[in-house]
């Protein structure tokens, strides 16, 4: 089994795409490792144009893929204090490198890192 990581689209995609290198979350962990990141079936809060304008980015909605596994990353750190531009500061910042993207999976999602199957995470 693997972990993985369920985050709300556009964010899940701007984390495969290279462009966020921190998640936002209200707890600590001490996994460090490669999580899966599932794209869950809700939208983030925050309109996607907003979030293009507020981050002066361009967001491939076709990639939007929803309730499934996206791609994986490597969780090396998770801080309180960050210059990544991602970070929202009143939360812990889970750090993220090397984000690959994956052949789309369906797959139900949960709250904070659960366990997933590993097929296809290779």
């Amino acid at each position: 089994m693997v972990k993985a990581l369920s985050i709300r689209q556009p964010w899940a995609w701007l984390i495969i795409a290279g462009h966020k290198d921190i998640e936002n979350r209200s707890c600590d962990t001490n996994y460090r490792g490669p999580p899966l990141i599932h794209a869950g079936r809700t939208w983030a809060g925050m309109p996607i144009d907003k979030i293009e304008r507020r981050y002066r980015l361009k967001i491939q909605r076709e990639k939007l893929l929803r309730g499934g596994i996206i791609g994986i990353v490597e969780l090396v750190d998770v801080v309180t204090r960050h210059r990544s531009r991602w970070f929202d500061g009143d939360s812990f910042g889970w750090v993220l490198k090397n984000p690959r993207s994956l052949r789309f999976r369906k797959m139900n999602g949960r709250l904070g890192l659960f366990e997933a199957k590993s097929r296809g995470a290779k």
